[in-house]
């Protein structure tokens, strides 16, 4: 890799690479490795310092087959129960990918170095989350993704792969439809990057970040990567469908949405109302606490929509029946998260959560196969693609699937790198990613970025959270076109602290976009199946067991989805997925 010092009026750094990953949590980490062990060159970047990269969050576990609890689970089954729970919207194919190659994603981070919890004769534990048929979830205490994102650094350190931290990446560079690189800014100084790839993985996460209430941080998942794709001819699908987990606590205001791992529910946590009550046996009576994060979430809404609430607005989940043994061995992350936000001791007090925006289970558009996109040189992996979760994501499934695909993609990245006979160019390309930063920073728009963004997360709560309909989606949209309208006059302000007003407005741009994919894909869905609860269309359409893919050119298209393998479909129940207990207003 070469780096030069660019024009007078601005510097800028050019830099070449084989393979360039945008986004450097366990996605593109993952991807990363697998390329840097072929030897050929990779280069990752991210917005955030590595070591704080959303996977760093993801406290529960990691799924797979291994059988080392419950001897009769196989790969077919946790293939089963993921489509069964999809609500029949997953890409079978993408799922058996994903549920086959599991058991060698987890030897591959235990081969770097990763220390699960075991039993007593050094089998990997494995646990209970909601709706498996088997324990199927590894898992290291309650910090699972912080340990994963540990691992895949330290391996990436050991291997010397080059990782950009605080480069946001504004532009992907496309020539005659084919990807040739990135182009982005240092955070800190402002200084530009035009990087040069054959091929790039983008991994830099999903969109949950534009509900007022998330599991996301600050300035994260604000839909970076269905704008990127989206801008450089590539497609989104499923935009509707986003996991709101059941507990994100409430207070205080800066901690709002913060999880309580599902772990809690699935080492014995209870649910209650405010008025006591264990609400769970009116919406699931088997599964109860261990039911789909749809149906619990759902369920919680119901409780507070109806009045059943607490105080603030939530419901209360109770771990202090639990050994405190078993609380400080199993769940230590939720007991420091509680501790540290609310001085509340859950060995002994009940926990107040909400529903909160947790996950996107749609994203760019990819093939099933080995997630290229609609754009040559160009694949999604992790929560920026689509494919897997359909209407519901099982606890667990996303980190192997960062695991499995970012395998599958590295590989496919080296073989398109390797294939080609030249290299594409576009001078005009390179001009309009650096124009877009210079307008913005010479704009004296008085629209505040900030501001901007929290109306976003404001219609996005008002008329497209658990609940929906059509009044409130055509509402959220008009409220949209009002934002898109002002959003070419707000104003850029670096200062001493650095440029990250600049990401900010790239930030709405994302948020923007990806809220009327949802909005837009939401209307559409004119059903309720798994998290999409619409509560004027509140029975499953079988004519909507597809997937929606959208486009700014064509709106929204149905898509059809692949048969269920014989093997697969067999250990699958039959008939409709009852609907009891879903039904809200």
């Amino acid at each position: 890799m070469t780096t030069t010092q660019g024009s007078a009026r601005r510097q800028e750094h050019s830099i070449s690479t084989s393979v360039l990953v945008i986004g450097t949590g366990g996605s593109g980490l993952r991807a990363a490795i697998e390329v840097a062990g072929s030897g050929a060159d990779v280069l990752a970047v991210g917005k955030r310092p590595k070591e704080d990269a959303h996977t760093s969050l993801a406290a529960g576990g990691i799924n797979a087959a291994l059988a080392t609890v419950d001897p009769g689970d196989t790969w077919q089954q946790h293939a089963a129960d993921t489509i069964k729970e999809s609500y029949d919207l997953a890409n079978p194919r993408t799922v058996e990918i994903v549920t086959q190659g599991a058991a060698e994603g987890i030897a591959d981070l235990e081969r770097y170095g990763m220390d699960f919890a075991k039993e007593d004769d050094g089998r990997i534990s494995q646990r209970f989350f909601g709706a498996h048929t088997w324990r199927r979830t590894a898992f290291a205490g309650d910090y699972t993704g912080l340990e994963i994102q540990r691992t895949l650094i330290r391996r990436a350190e050991a291997l010397n792969i080059p990782i950009l931290d605080r480069v946001y990446i504004t532009k992907l560079l496309v020539a005659d439809g084919r990807i040739f690189g990135a182009y982005g800014f240092d955070t800190i100084d402002g200084t530009g990057y035009r990087i040069h790839a054959d091929a790039v993985i983008l991994a830099a996460g999903g969109h949950n970040r534009i509900w007022r209430r998330t599991s996301s941080r600050r300035d994260e998942n604000t839909g970076d990567s269905f704008r990127l794709a989206v801008e450089a001819g590539a497609r989104l699908r499923d935009a509707e469908l986003v996991q709101f987990h059941p507990s994100g606590i409430i207070e205080p205001e800066n901690a709002a949405g913060t999880l309580v791992s599902e772990a809690a529910r699935g080492e014995g946590g209870i649910l209650r109302n405010g008025l006591g009550e264990r609400f769970m046996e009116r919406y699931d009576p088997q599964r109860m606490e261990l039911s789909t994060r749809d149906r619990v979430a759902l369920a919680a809404y119901t409780e507070i929509a109806e009045g059943r609430g607490t105080e603030n607005g939530g419901v209360w989940l109770d771990v202090s029946h639990l050994p405190r043994e078993t609380i400080m061995n199993r769940l230590p992350r939720v007991f420091q998260t509680m501790m540290e936000t609310q001085m509340l001791d859950i060995t002994r007090s009940p926990i107040e959560i909400a529903p909160t925006a947790h996950y996107s289970m749609g994203g760019v558009w990819v093939d099933p196969v080995d997630h290229s996109t609609d754009v040559e040189g160009l694949w999604a992996i992790g929560e920026a693609s689509s494919g897997l979760h359909g209407a519901n994501r099982l606890g667990g499934n996303s980190l192997i699937e960062l695991l499995v695909f970012g395998r599958i993609v590295g590989r496919a990245a080296i073989a398109y790198s390797d294939g080609l006979e030249a290299q594409v160019r576009s001078q005009e390309a390179v001009a309009e990613a650096r124009a877009e930063i210079s307008d913005l920073l010479a704009s004296e728009g008085t629209e505040n970025v900030r501001a901007l963004q929290r109306e976003i997360r404001n219609l996005m709560t008002e008329h497209a959270g658990v609940v929906r309909d059509e009044a409130g989606l055509r509402a959220g949209l008009e409220k949209l076109a009002d934002i898109e309208a002002r959003m070419g006059s707000v104003g850029i302000h670096p200062d001493i602290a650095g440029f990250a007003d600049l990401a900010h407005a790239f930030d709405l741009r994302s948020s923007a976009l990806a809220a009327r994919a949802t909005l837009e894909c939401a209307l559409e869905r004119r059903e309720t199946r798994g998290c999409h609860n619409r509560s004027d269309y509140p029975e499953m359409d079988p004519e909507l067991q597809v997937n929606l893919v959208w486009s700014p050119a064509t709106g929204v298209v149905r898509e059809s989805i692949p048969e269920v393998s014989e093997e697969v479909a067999a250990l699958m129940p039959t008939g409709e997925i009852s609907q009891e207990g879903k039904l809200v207003e």
